[in-house]
């Protein structure tokens, strides 16, 4: 993770930062420039333009912190709803074939929970809770390990690109024959 307190900043950092934004309100009131202010507080130009605006709309309570973001959970009681949701299968739940997405579970999770989370999130989630990625449990037992090898030895060779040759080649548009 990116800060120490699982993702998001120390509540000392953003007490600092608030801190930051509060001053650069003051020097707002006080008719300063905003390249002036950048420079004195050690940030870019473009953070005081954005802080300017919140102030400008919404004064100095704009710029306080609106705290730690909210990292949304999932209880145990709703996992145990959407394991059930999942044990259905995905043409349960309106999907055309039986294969169980990341996007596919997020919907899922939005139209059953009311809760939306990323796609990220939801990979945590499930494997947090001991899911994985499909993998067959075995090969298919049409599968014809001679033909296979045989593809691999002759046909792929000749589909494969060819590597690129070695010697230099030339960008100019006006020498193609050199490329």
């Amino acid at each position: 993770m990116r800060y120490a307190d699982g993702g998001g900043l120390t509540a000392e950092r953003r007490a600092f930062r608030e801190q930051v934004r509060l001053e650069a309100g003051g020097r707002f009131a006080a008719g300063e420039k905003t390249a002036v202010i950048a420079k004195e507080l050690r940030v870019s130009e473009r953070s005081v333009e954005r802080w300017r605006r919140a102030w400008r709309e919404g004064g100095p309570k704009a710029l306080r912190s609106a705290g730690p973001a909210k990292v949304p959970r999932i209880s145990d009681a709703q996992f145990a709803v959407m394991e059930e949701e999942l044990g259905r299968g995905p043409a349960a739940h309106g999907f055309e074939d039986q294969r169980w997405t990341l996007v596919r579970v997020q919907a899922v999770i939005a139209r059953r929970l009311r809760v939306s989370v990323s796609v990220a999130t939801v990979w945590r989630l499930l494997k947090r809770r001991g899911w994985s990625w499909q993998a067959p449990a075995r090969r298919a037992l049409e599968r014809d390990e001679h033909a296979v090898e045989l593809w691999k030895k002759e046909v792929w060779p000749q589909v494969k690109a060819p590597r690129r040759r070695s010697a230099p080649g030339s960008s100019s548009r006006t020498r193609q024959g050199l490329r």
